[in-house]
């Protein structure tokens, strides 16, 4: 048996080491709570209309700004404002969705994490 403090029982033959589990975990944890936080730093942008209403969107999927070309501000016709803004926001919101994937597939795989368990 070992006189690890953290552990009295010493390693079971044939049982996983939980403490080693736990510890692994925790690091897990801590890593992906940091990745998320690289998240909310990164933006991805979006626009509709051929660039006449763009959209920054967060990683963190808040809509961070949002630009409106004056020539498209039609007051006979704010529905083609409303749909130019609706399709820049989702299309923006899809991206930081993207970046958050591809954040969370790197980071599993960086930790030996088999995709998909993340």
């Amino acid at each position: 048996m070992a006189n690890d403090p953290n552990n009295p029982f010493g390693a079971i033959p044939g049982l996983p080491d939980l403490n080693g589990l736990m510890q692994q975990a925790q690091r897990m944890r801590e890593e992906l709570l940091r990745s998320h936080a690289d998240l909310t730093r990164k933006t991805v942008e979006a626009s509709s209309g051929g660039g006449m209403v763009t959209a920054v969107v967060s990683g963190a999927r808040e809509l961070v700004s949002l630009r409106i070309d004056p020539q498209v501000i039609d007051p006979k016709d704010p529905q083609m404002l409303q749909d130019l803004v609706v399709a820049a926001v989702n299309q923006g919101l899809q991206k930081a969705r993207g970046l958050e994937e591809d954040e969370m597939r790197r980071k599993a795989m960086d930790m030996g994490i088999p995709p998909g368990m993340l």
